[in-house]
């Protein structure tokens, strides 16, 4: 009896464990979670940044299908925010990995573009490289062919970029084909139809605009102008906000600020591109010197977007509004108040942007707190010594507390000051205690800045607000003890953190910069390239790299690095200063 009953126990043990087998199974065959990074533009064309962002859109809607659980844009940029991961640098791809598994994705999207221009006979056209990862294993999806046999396949796509929505629908079918196999739930056509959100007529007019020369602003408008038109027609009067955005920024190059603002205007709230239009709004508005109207569109923009951009630029308008006011002492105050607050939130998140610090000080002085005006002051003289109107400030600033120091300062700001005869201008108005001769300082944000941060509405803010990563932190302190020149110790930071963090692009990079500083060129050769290599758009280790060859005679590979570093951010000025050195060299 005993026997007989442990046997059906026995039995039973093996039917549950194997339920319990199949229905855990289920999830893992049939669901996955898929994450989809902004692909990588590739082709040295800014102005075309934003179809990474564009794919990125259409296949978080394409792939969001029953065998597929999709994260959100919004979601994503979310855990980059809460990885302190800034949202207007495309992550590399380890970066990426990481990225999808504290998202808790399954399977990462990611993938590249280059745009050919159009010639005589041939049109625009794109060529799209995507691949699928598995996230977990750090593997690529493979795809089952018709003999059983598996095969990892690179998808590459290519078309005229006029068909760009079509493109989008055969890579969401693409990347369906290799993780359903056989299974899929929609057709191809169907995802390029869903794909097809903007007329044909009216995307193909808005695309001839987008690559019409600047020089020809007329043909251009006219281009977005009937995009808008179709666009309205087709879709039962909607807004064609995309053409609409166009148009607001070739009127604010033309500097016909109302037809500008018209246009900026007509883009809704609930629009990814609203941020971006507000923010221009605001900015028309300053220049008009309309200060209250400037601020009441910036502030609600303020703790959406986080920009330190935007964070300076509304405290620099809160510190013109309040030099404004002179018969309302109260309200100056509260606007000043109000316009620190700004600038202190975003001197939180930099120590690189002299224009905050400057503001800073300006504004502190304005509300005598000049110890503290001085020592935001004296970082912009260190990052700029031909700073005319900063030692202006400064001497002002030390004067007030008995500081002998001031004339030494002053004496910088006549010599630095003398166009115009601008010093004696500033004198003029400082004695009169007229203050707005200082000019607040501004830096706009760059397009690519709104097109990745788009503004998120209804969200946990909570979500947002959870501290520095343990390993951001630690990379901050080896960069401290660097500065302070504390090379050891800094070292021994950065050597534990390799241990949990072997891919991590800024240690190396702080590495290579320890061993250049010890004079060490192949090991610091040695670790910019491994940052090079897990961050190639760490346009730092492009920069030091071409330097450590120019000492080592290289011209050539110095001249690959000063090139590479231009790709990435042509403006800068350590790359245009790389670039004079390689002439030299190769002279």
């Amino acid at each position: 009896m005993n026997k007989l009953i442990r046997k059906t126990w026995f039995a039973a043990l093996i039917l549950m464990v194997g339920f319990f087998s199949i229905s855990g199974q289920t999830p893992r065959k049939n669901i996955d979670r898929v994450m989809v990074m902004p692909f990588e533009n590739t082709s040295n064309k800014a102005e075309f940044n934003w179809v990474g962002e564009s794919i990125a859109d259409s296949l978080t809607s394409l792939l969001n299908v029953p065998s597929l659980n999709v994260i959100t844009n919004e979601e994503r940029k979310l855990v980059q925010r809460r990885l302190n991961m800034p949202l207007t640098v495309l992550p590399s791809l380890a970066t990426s990995i990481k990225l999808a598994r504290e998202g808790k994705a399954t399977l990462l999207v990611a993938g590249s573009y280059q745009i050919l221009p159009e010639t005589q006979n041939v049109a625009a056209s794109i060529t799209i490289k995507a691949r699928v990862i598995r996230v977990n294993e750090g593997t690529f999806l493979a795809e089952t062919l018709p003999n059983g046999r598996l095969e990892i396949r690179e998808i590459n796509l290519r078309d005229a970029l006029g068909n760009l929505q079509t493109i989008q629908g055969q890579l969401a079918y693409q990347i369906l084909l290799q993780h359903d196999n056989k299974s899929l739930s929609v057709s191809r056509n169907e995802l390029i139809d869903s794909a097809n959100k903007v007329p044909s007529k009216a995307f193909e007019a808005y695309i001839k605009g987008l690559l019409t020369p600047s020089s020809d602003q007329d043909t251009r408008a006219n281009y977005f102008k009937n995009a808008m038109l179709i666009y309205e027609e087709e879709r039962k009067g909607k807004l064609f906000a995309d053409a609409a955005l166009e148009l607001g920024h070739l009127y604010l190059s033309k500097n016909q600020n109302q037809n500008a603002i018209a246009y900026f205007s007509r883009i809704p709230n609930d629009n990814p591109h609203y941020a971006e239009a507000a923010f221009y709004t605001g900015l028309i508005q300053w220049r008009q010197k309309r200060y209250d109207q400037a601020l009441a569109v910036l502030r609600p923009l303020a703790d959406d977007l986080k920009l330190i951009s935007v964070y300076n630029t509304l405290g620099a308008i809160a510190i013109q509004a309040s030099l404004s006011q002179k018969k309302d002492a109260v309200k100056a105050e509260a606007l000043l108040v109000e316009g620190i607050g700004y600038l202190e939130k975003a001197a939180e998140s930099t120590d690189k942007e002299p224009n905050v610090f400057f503001n800073q000080g300006f504004a502190l002085f304005l509300r005598k707190e000049y110890k503290q005006a001085a020592e935001k002051l004296r970082p912009v003289l260190a990052g700029n010594p031909r700073d005319g109107e900063a030692y202006f400030l400064l001497a002002k600033t030390l004067r007030k507390l008995g500081d002998e120091a001031s004339a030494d300062f002053d004496n910088q700001a006549r010599r630095f000051l003398t166009e115009n005869n601008r010093y004696a201008s500033l004198e003029n108005s400082w004695n009169k205690e007229e203050f707005d001769g200082i000019k607040v300082r501004l830096s706009q944000p760059t397009r690519r800045e709104f097109v990745s941060v788009v503004l998120t509405k209804n969200r946990n803010d909570a979500a947002i607000s959870t501290p520095v990563s343990e390993t951001a932190a630690l990379i901050k302190k080896a960069q401290a003890e660097f500065e302070a020149g504390r090379n050891e110790s800094s070292m021994t930071i950065l050597r534990r953190l390799l241990v949990s963090e072997p891919m991590n692009a800024e240690i190396y990079l702080l590495l290579g910069k320890i061993h250049l500083r010890r004079g060490d060129l192949d090991q610091a050769t040695d670790s910019l390239k491994t940052a090079y290599f897990w961050n190639s758009r760490l346009v730092e280790a492009h920069i030091l790299l071409g330097r450590i060859f120019i000492q080592k005679k290289d011209c050539l590979q110095a001249q690959n690095y000063s090139r590479s570093a231009l790709e990435i951010v042509p403006e800068s000025e350590d790359a245009l200063a790389l670039e004079r050195q390689v002439e030299r060299c190769s002279k």
